[in-house]
């Protein structure tokens, strides 16, 4: 997906509630249904993925230009092929939560564009913004954040390096420049 020109993000509604299971009373409820919907999905959608991957109730459609086309010619025909399939299998989108055409989308927890994947800004600037930890509790906090990030930074592993020292178990807390560059 990374590396195209356009995207479109559709979102089903009540993507659960579409498909017609057979009443089984039970007490869970509808286990099922989220695994069921996600396989009817990826099966529907199996013959486009070469420019359409779904999750669950979401449809990401990814393009670039080709065959003499436009980007733009390009994904409107992935669109419109995407739409063929929604419709004979009755799946509707919600319109309030598509994005169509657009140069970078939303895809799970990260945004995704032709320069590649990059995560939320909100959560960047969580990391940049914790204060100091001042115990081997608030460093597993940020740790944890970090972490999560990490696929999003070139070196991490090796920047972090003196910090998880300080999460050993019979270590001493003692907070040292190293720790705080690394930080």
């Amino acid at each position: 997906m990374a590396g195209c020109e356009l995207y479109s993000a559709l979102d089903l509604v009540d993507g659960y509630y579409q498909i017609l299971m057979r009443d089984i009373p039970l007490t869970a409820g509808l286990s099922n249904a989220p695994a069921t919907f996600n396989r009817l999905t990826t099966q529907l959608f199996r013959p486009l993925r070469a420019y359409a991957q779904t999750y669950f109730d979401d449809i990401f459609v990814h393009s670039r230009a080709g065959d003499g086309k436009t980007a733009m010619e390009v994904h409107l025909g992935h669109l419109r092929r995407v739409l063929e399939v929604m419709k004979a299998n009755k799946l509707y989108a919600n319109i309030d939560k598509c994005v169509f055409a657009s140069p970078e989308i939303k895809v799970l927890s990260c945004f995704v564009s032709n320069v590649g994947v990059r995560a939320y800004p909100e959560k960047v600037k969580a990391v940049a913004a914790w204060p100091t930890p001042r115990s081997q509790k608030d460093l597993r906090k940020w740790l944890g954040l970090a972490n999560y990030l990490h696929k999003y930074s070139v070196g991490y592993a090796g920047l972090a390096r003196p910090l998880p020292d300080l999460l050993k178990k019979d270590s001493d807390w003692r907070w040292e420049r190293q720790h705080q560059d690394a930080f």
